[in-house]
């Protein structure tokens, strides 16, 4: 694919917001306004006194008309509201600007027919999510994944173990007894499945006691820490699949005591490299506390991607206009808040693979 240069990629900027913005005849032929074009993104510089309004409407109308002008040659990077940056060299006139991230080109899945082989050539500590993103194991926090049944949260989760076996120490809950189940039994990993002479609430009690494990760890090193502040530790990683299923029939006492002891874990863990993997239709209250789901920074939405399916997991985003999503299993959005990436909502693509 071609590369577009910074001037010819400002050029194009300026005519297309030119001819799509509509505001009351404002233009660069008026001087009302200018674009301004680097690596990380562009920023749109008004001239003020203005005819038109410097909100959050404008801002989102600015990306709308980028987002599809430069595909495929950025991926603009959607943000929650306008985003203001000073330009203090400048006159009053010209002080401030909007300012629009992108990433050149656009997401682009990893088909990886060897996974061995594939892994052999990846540095330690790092997750490849697309051919043009990564992330570092030691940087995720919490990561959940939402999406309707087919979406292919089982086999993005899949992926991600294999990618994290040999550098975690890995816990699975599977009340399906599903691919995560499959995994597990073929790589010696430890997994919870139903007993069909256990009850539901019987099940959780053990997810519980799994927890409850979880929290020792936490409590263990700390104590490391408060000695060695330079400790290190290895990722305790506790997955658990259909947190709407697990919880959905359990009486209030139990489902009480587990997401009290899931929030514990979500803010005691951070620190000591004890993470929770979780994976769910949605994550209203009903499935996920909401300290919970505050303390992920890795958010994954597969499949069906509008307003009311990113509204628990995504609630920021009020507007998706704009966001071009690729079609096909194992798409979606993902955010990833580790102070490395730009914390935007960007397109996915999850990899594909062979038999693992």
């Amino acid at each position: 694919m071609k590369h577009l240069g910074l001037e010819e990629t400002r050029t194009l900027l300026v005519q297309s917001l030119n001819m799509g913005l509509d505001i009351r005849g404002e233009t660069t032929f008026t001087n009302s306004f200018d674009v301004i074009v680097s690596e990380d993104g562009f920023q749109f510089v008004p001239r003020i006194p203005a005819g038109y309004v410097l909100d959050d409407a404008l801002y989102q109308r600015i990306f709308g008309i980028a987002s599809g002008a430069l595909y495929p040659y950025y991926t603009m990077l959607k943000q929650n509201g306008a985003y203001f940056v000073p330009l203090p060299e400048n006159s009053v006139h010209t002080a401030r600007a909007f300012f629009f991230p992108w990433l050149e080109g656009i997401p682009t899945r990893l088909d990886i027919t060897d996974m061995e082989k594939f892994k052999s050539g990846i540095a330690e500590g790092v997750l490849p999510v697309m051919a043009n993103l990564a992330i570092s194991i030691g940087d995720i926090a919490h990561l959940v994944i939402a999406g309707n049944s087919g979406a292919g949260k089982s086999y993005a989760l899949t992926y991600l173990l294999e990618m994290m076996k040999e550098q975690t120490t890995l816990k699975i809950v599977d009340p399906k007894m599903d691919a995560p189940t499959r995994w597990a039994e073929k790589n010696d990993v430890d997994v919870l499945i139903p007993d069909g002479d256990r009850s539901q609430n019987d099940f959780v009690n053990l997810v519980c006691d799994l927890l409850s494990e979880a929290l020792q760890v936490v409590r263990t090193r700390q104590l490391a820490l408060k000695d060695n502040a330079r400790s290190q530790f290895t990722p305790y990683i506790l997955v658990i699949d259909e947190l709407l299923a697990l919880t959905s029939s359990v009486s209030k006492s139990m489902k009480d005591t587990f997401f009290g002891l899931l929030s514990q874990v979500a803010l005691l863990g951070r620190a000591t490299g004890v993470k929770l993997i979780l994976l769910s239709q949605r994550f209203d209250a009903n499935a996920l506390p909401v300290v919970v789901r505050e303390q992920a920074n890795v958010m994954i939405q597969l499949g069906n991607v509008n307003r009311k399916t990113t509204q628990f997991l995504l609630p920021d985003l009020s507007n998706l206009d704009g966001i071009v999503i690729p079609p096909g299993k194992g798409t979606g959005l993902i955010q990833i808040i580790d102070g490395k990436h730009p914390a935007n909502v960007m397109p996915l693509l999850m990899p594909t693979y062979g038999e693992v």
